[in-house]
């Protein structure tokens, strides 16, 4: 499952539902897009009304499911992953994909266990942002278990030192998954909805967005009795998929094979020409801009911070997305 909208998100959905076919062409399962419609949470309306896209969607075998925005929307879109999953089939096992990954390798090799959800580890230490005299990374992310009535000192990974952000359970929301998408989404929506609106004292001077949906999921998580899989999320986060997030990223650090999977499924021509209605991809696909951005950078030696790569792309005037 995914969230398709108009704009940036239905061309990344075509290249998700390409590769899918293109690298699983077994796949048994349903490629759900969950499509959130127009009511007050909206100023636009934010339904996929490009009738070019929706026949390409359909051709690649996804299904659009409709859902209404109840909490979030355009004040907090990364909430449609949230609000979304009520929209899906009851108690049947889900994997959310964000739009922007691609799938690289066969999903059927990754040992799943939907009773035990984890997801990325593929992630930085965007979340909390600690102050000079506030509390630390204990105090905070305590706070919020305390909330919930989970245990903390459970979730800690004990081989990282105290005060260091990689010691807390923390995610990439750009997978994740369950036996369940009722269960866990009106739990992940509870959890979201109170540190919004009733957090921890601990909180009050962190900034939420757009962090809401990555701080409540660990949360979701264990208590659920996941947490840190790494035969789960070791090949979910570098073979089988790659969240590459924008596309010059992507050209700019991403292994041969991507790129390979990136351009041979994005060739054909009810494809292609679906695709370069939407600029950046006309021009970082089609037009080359994605291989200059790629001779840029040498693999084995990137920058160690993504902000790094952002700006020398944004020098080259190839930060396009």
């Amino acid at each position: 499952m995914a969230v398709v909208q108009a704009g940036r998100l239905q061309y990344e959905a075509i290249l998700l539902a390409a590769s899918l076919r293109h690298t699983n062409p077994d796949f048994k399962g349903r490629l759900l897009l969950a499509e959130p419609q127009l009511n007050h949470r909206w100023d636009t309306n934010p339904s996929v009304v490009n009738p070019e896209v929706r026949a390409c969607l359909e051709m690649l075998g996804a299904e659009f499911v409709p859902f209404k925005n109840q909490v979030f929307g355009a004040g907090y879109p990364y909430g449609n992953k949230i609000e979304a999953l009520g929209a899906l089939p009851k108690g049947e096992p889900f994997l959310f994909l964000d739009t922007d990954t691609l799938i690289t390798g066969d999903l059927s090799k990754v040992p799943f266990d939907f009773d035990r959800p984890t997801a990325s580890m593929k992630r930085e230490g965007t979340w909390p942002t600690i102050e000079l005299y506030g509390p630390g990374y204990s105090a905070i992310w305590k706070s919020l278990y305390d909330k919930f009535g989970l245990d903390f000192e459970s979730s800690l990974d004990l081989s990282q030192p105290d005060e260091y952000w990689q010691r807390y359970l923390y995610f990439n929301a750009g997978f994740f998954y369950h036996r369940c998408p009722h269960e866990f989404g009106a739990r992940f929506l509870k959890f979201a909805r109170q540190i919004r609106d009733d957090g921890p004292d601990e909180i009050v001077c962190q900034v939420l967005k757009p962090w809401l949906d990555q701080i409540a999921l660990p949360l979701v998580v264990h208590s659920f009795n996941g947490g840190r899989q790494p035969d789960v999320s070791g090949p979910m986060d570098h073979d089988v998929t790659c969240h590459y997030r924008v596309l010059p990223l992507l050209y700019a650090r991403e292994r041969d094979h991507v790129v390979d999977v990136l351009e041979e499924v994005s060739a054909p021509n009810k494809i292609k020409k679906v695709l370069k209605q939407y600029e950046p991809m006309r021009r970082i696909i089609f037009q080359g801009k994605g291989r200059k951005a790629r001779a840029i950078f040498d693999r084995d030696n990137l920058p160690r911070r993504e902000q790094a790569i952002r700006n020398q792309l944004k020098r080259n005037k190839l930060w396009l997305r």
